[in-house]
């Protein structure tokens, strides 16, 4: 006879079985406003040295590993980050590259977006809540090409380069579509914003990002597009 299993064990099993689950899953949103429910999954996981991560910014959930089991099982990452897989050092390097084209700017959109909603909500008498826009509204797409052509021979060349993007696209950390790099499932998730940033904003990145907004704003220019906008569906 099979145990019947409740709401929080099975959101547990199929977040196990997935490693990821959208927001918009019905036992996530069951989960994100009943905080009972979210407090049950999160001491069940604890018991198995895992928790049950969760970003506003992202469009999904995801399960990784407690902050005191990562070193005793993966080591020192290097990453100051919820990262629960293996990945070689260059791998690494792209992974934080890609995650500065690609989260830092769609953060500064999504809180931008948010800040002229609500300035245009003051002056409604009744106004409903607004949420920051979903990632995949306002997340920007990496070019392939242009990726190669700018820092190919710092991450190995080509075949290299490919090979660690597989990786990266295979974890869940970005998707691919033809020449098209946008972020995947997990690259908000598992990589700390707060002690990530700082690091990059104030570092060599900072250049390159600069740069990349640079070149944003000269394609949207060029097209009559408005670089805040573009990727929205």
């Amino acid at each position: 006879m099979h145990e019947t299993l409740d709401d929080a064990a099975l959101l547990i099993a199929e977040l196990l079985a997935s490693r990821w689950l959208p927001r918009r899953h019905p036992r996530v949103r069951q989960a994100l406003i009943d905080a009972d429910l979210w407090q049950t999954v999160q001491d069940r996981l604890a018991l198995s040295g895992l928790r049950l991560i969760d970003n506003i910014h992202a469009d999904h959930v995801c399960v990784a590993l407690l902050r005191g089991a990562e070193t005793t099982v993966f080591g020192e990452t290097g990453l100051n980050a919820n990262n629960n897989v293996r990945l070689p050092r260059d791998a690494v390097s792209l992974l934080v590259l890609l995650w500065s084209l690609i989260v830092l700017p769609k953060r500064e959109r999504q809180a931008a977006r948010a800040a002229t909603a609500e300035t245009d909500g003051q002056a409604e008498m009744f106004t409903a809540e607004r949420p920051i826009p979903s990632a995949a509204s306002v997340s920007p797409v990496v070019s392939y090409k242009a990726l190669l052509a700018d820092f190919g021979p710092q991450l190995g060349r080509k075949t290299r380069m490919d090979g660690n993007l597989k990786r990266l696209e295979a974890q869940g950390f970005i998707l691919r579509k033809g020449d098209d790099i946008s972020e995947g499932p997990l690259l908000d998730l598992l990589l700390d914003y707060d002690a990530l940033a700082p690091r990059i904003l104030e570092g060599a990145l900072s250049d390159v990002l600069a740069r990349a907004r640079q070149q944003a704003e000269s394609d949207a220019s060029t097209t009559g597009t408005d670089p805040h906008t573009e990727g929205e569906h």
